[in-house]
């Protein structure tokens, strides 16, 4: 089992409750020295609560899986989106690309392309910068940890003193019925300021983010011009988006 598919293993399984070291060796087969490292650099993340003999939720309600947990994540399918997103933007455009693993992989298929482009963290900005021909921006202010993003009032700000032709945003979760949501209040500003400020909107989404709901909504279906997602999105979920006016473009390795 990779190192990282255990981190999520462990992480779900301390989500429901305290466990112990022999709890979570029985769980990954990994060995009781791996699961105390594991547990200490999870802890550091602010993952779990290490405690005697074991490990216990987070204090922090609703805490997000570490970056490079959520990184490594269906990522292949991430991938697929990425080049299919690509395929939408030419040389010469202006493109918000937002936090998240997913807009990473998206910002990491556009580097060198020749565009000028806004990234809302620093993994994403670093991936465009990698090879030149791209005009990269920041918005500026406070970086938050592990995730790099930019989600303050200023970043916001920033956002609306640009004009983009794409802004291609993620969500925590894009239910139908509540709407597009993420888990903080200044991310959620900062993702309608990007609405307010674009030509066209994409949603990249792995199909799971359709079931999902979270605290701070920034916007609907009818915000977005486009939905960049896979194969195995239910049908009720095109279909809502399609009647709301969203063009669905669901990726393959064709299309890719």
């Amino acid at each position: 089992m990779q190192r990282s598919e255990r981190h999520r293993l462990i992480i779900r399984s301390v989500d429901s409750g305290v466990r112990t070291v022999d709890d979570l060796v029985t769980l990954t087969g990994a060995s009781a020295v791996s699961i105390r490292r594991d547990l200490v650099e999870l802890s550091e993340q602010g993952a779990l609560r290490r405690i005697r003999g074991g490990a216990a939720p987070s204090l922090s309600r609703g805490a997000r899986y570490p970056f490079e947990i959520r990184r490594s994540a269906d990522a292949a399918e991430k991938m697929m989106l990425a080049r299919t997103v690509a395929g939408l933007i030419s040389p010469g455009d202006s493109v918000l690309i937002d936090n998240g693993t997913t807009a990473l992989a998206v910002a990491e298929g556009l580097s060198g392309l020749g565009i000028t482009v806004m990234a809302l963290s620093l993994h994403a900005a670093a991936a465009l910068a990698r090879t030149p021909g791209n005009e990269v921006i920041v918005p500026g202010g406070v970086v938050g940890p592990d995730d790099l993003a930019f989600t303050g009032p200023g970043a916001a700000e920033a956002v609306r003193a640009m004009r983009f032709d794409f802004a291609i945003l993620g969500a925590c979760a894009a239910d139908p019925e509540t709407g597009l949501t993420v888990a903080g209040w200044g991310d959620a500003q900062v993702k309608r300021a990007a609405i307010e400020c674009a030509r066209r909107v994409v949603l990249v989404a792995t199909p799971d983010k359709f079931e999902r709901t979270a605290a701070h909504r920034f916007g609907s279906l009818k915000d977005l011009d486009t939905i960049v997602t896979t194969r195995d999105v239910p049908a009720e979920v095109i279909f809502d988006a399609r009647e709301a006016g969203a063009t669905v473009i669901v990726a393959s390795e064709e299309l890719a």
